[in-house]
């Protein structure tokens, strides 16, 4: 197997520059992710995922975007549908368990019809995390419910519907954030409860969940695993999701230029490597950023490789599906939810 870098890597535009056709060329990331700046057209984003997979010279390259549906969607109408947030999947359950379910599939399946149109291979969803009473809104409408249970149900309706449709899903985020009273984006949050506390409500979805291919980590710092590091860069963390939560595919980090983390991106990369993840993500695309994270980037090896591999050959080739019958489906069920 090529030695690839262990780093999913962001890129400026709609199109690839010079400078980072050449970079990504010397680094060899084991992917890359795409944002609404990097996509204007359905043509545009199919010769971005070309140039993407024509510098790499591999086949299911995993290429990744956060389509979630409500406020997280990268791929925005007129050029591609507008889909409801899991709140409204959530509301749907509190009267019918099983139409939400399938709702939630078949808006998965959709979206990820979308998506192999234009070559992405990975869909950052579905969120595991369970919101508490006055928790910052940064996940609010993005979860399935308060209830462990229904977010368990609906999440792997929502990973279904994607691995069906041929896109690999990445469940978030471990262990979970819905105690954040803050946004990760911007500070670092702190949660106080204690690890039995977690045990019976945060980690309940991610463990049932455990077995999806991958998973992304929470920058958040839980008092009771430990009281310094959050669990990005925490061993201690880490090691609760592998052993305790279960969770056996492949781990990335949560983006690293959020204002959560500390340190240059050199650090912040080995820190979150030595802490146990697979894989380092940096977003925004910035050079200066990405070549410090090159200079303490790790090749992808042992079990890491193999995970990395392994989870890039768990979603199925789609079998033919009626977008026109899951969209009057979706249209009648779902007014009820609002």
């Amino acid at each position: 197997m090529e030695s690839l870098s262990a780093v999913i890597l962001g890129m400026q535009g709609t199109s690839l520059t010079p400078d980072e056709i050449a970079f990504f060329k010397s680094v060899k990331p084991y992917g890359y992710i795409l944002f609404t700046r990097n996509t204007e057209s359905p043509e545009q984003v199919k010769r971005l995922v070309g140039q993407l997979s024509d510098i790499s010279g591999r086949e299911r390259l995993p290429i990744l975007i956060d389509q979630e549906g409500g406020r997280v969607a990268r791929l925005k109408p007129p050029h591609w549908r507008k889909y409801p947030p899991a709140k409204t999947f959530a509301a749907l359950a509190k009267s019918d368990m099983a139409m939400a379910r399938k709702a939630t599939y078949l808006n998965a399946r959709m979206i990820a019809q979308e998506l192999q149109e234009l070559g992405i291979t990975v869909d950052c969803a579905p969120l595991a995390d369970l919101p508490v009473e006055g928790s910052h809104d940064v996940i609010g409408d993005r979860a399935f419910g308060h209830d462990a249970q229904q977010v368990i149900e609906l999440a792997q309706a929502q990973a279904d519907g994607l691995m069906e449709g041929g896109i690999v899903p990445v469940l978030k985020h471990i262990p979970g954030h819905g105690r954040a009273f803050c946004d990760s984006h911007h500070e670092l949050p702190v949660v106080d409860v204690s690890l039995e506390e977690l045990r019976k409500t945060d980690f309940v979805p991610f463990k049932a969940l455990a077995h999806l291919p991958m998973a992304m980590t929470a920058h958040v710092l839980y008092t009771a695993i430990d009281k310094d590091r959050m669990a990005t860069v925490s061993p201690t963390a880490i090691r609760i999701i592998r052993e305790e939560i279960g969770f056996n595919g492949l781990l990335m980090s949560d983006d690293l230029s959020m204002k959560a983390m500390q340190g240059d991106f050199t650090q912040r990369t080995k820190d979150v490597i030595a802490a146990g993840c697979d894989i380092v993500l940096h977003c925004n695309g910035d050079m200066g950023e990405m070549r410090a994270i090159a200079d303490g980037i790790e090749a992808l090896s042992g079990k890491s490789e193999e995970r990395a591999y392994a989870a890039m050959q768990t979603a199925v080739t789609p079998h033919p599906f009626d977008v026109a019958e899951a969209e009057a489906t979706l249209q009648r069920v779902l007014p009820q939810a609002a």
